[in-house]
């Protein structure tokens, strides 16, 4: 593992140590916040798949239903129909946190019918129809929501573990192979400074004992 450039002396030596409480701390912190947003990747996965299954299963289903009304009225018919119970569909788009991550929240909401088409020259099939999309809608916008929620949690998840891994297995153990080689160090010049004055010492014994 590759040291840190550090120069081995004591005032780098407790700063290093500082780093690496702080690294430490921070890991635990990403690890807590990794955890948490698999736990939210998993429900928003299970909420994804059910909306689903609902929206493959009724998609066809509604559009079924349009082509019966055109089979039983015309085609024509059924477009101008359409065309008079024109309404608005506002999608108000906010967000929302999860783990300190935004996420996408809509709500859907719908205008009132600008007009009314004629009974007389519709089939029972459009009425049906129309009833069924406008409650198909919200719910494939919902799975849209979670969909892009999903990406949004996914991207995170990836950015925190590579910041995770990176703290583990890369810059902690540097430092503490760092830290182990500046203490050998200062640990290696004070034995090489208690040996020098002991010398000097042994020395100074000697002639003082010398008449």
């Amino acid at each position: 593992m590759a040291r840190l450039a550090i120069n081995p002396t004591r005032m780098e030596l407790l700063r290093l140590r500082k780093r690496l409480v702080v690294a430490k701390r921070g890991h635990k912190l990403l690890k807590d916040k990794l955890d948490g947003l698999m736990k939210e990747f998993i429900n928003l996965a299970r909420a994804y798949r059910g909306f689903r299954l609902e929206v493959d299963e009724e998609l066809p289903r509604v559009l079924k239903l349009f082509v019966l009304a055109e089979i039983t009225s015309s085609l024509h018919i059924v477009e101008s129909a359409i065309e008079s119970i024109k309404q608005d569909l506002t999608l108000n788009v906010s967000k929302r946190r999860i783990m300190s991550v935004a996420t996408p929240n809509i709500e859907v909401s719908f205008g009132e019918p600008k007009g009314m088409y004629s009974f007389i020259h519709t089939s029972a099939e459009l009425d049906v129809a129309v009833k069924a999309l406008k409650k198909f809608l919200p719910k494939l916008i919902k799975m849209a929501e979670l969909e892009d929620a999903i990406r949004i949690i996914s991207s995170e998840i990836e950015k925190t573990r590579r910041r995770v891994n990176a703290l583990e297995y890369t810059m902690i153990p540097r430092m503490q192979e760092t830290i182990k080689f500046i203490t050998s160090k200062l640990d290696e010049m004070e034995r090489s400074n208690t040996s020098r004055l002991m010398k000097i010492k042994a020395i100074r014994l000697v002639e003082e004992s010398q008449p």
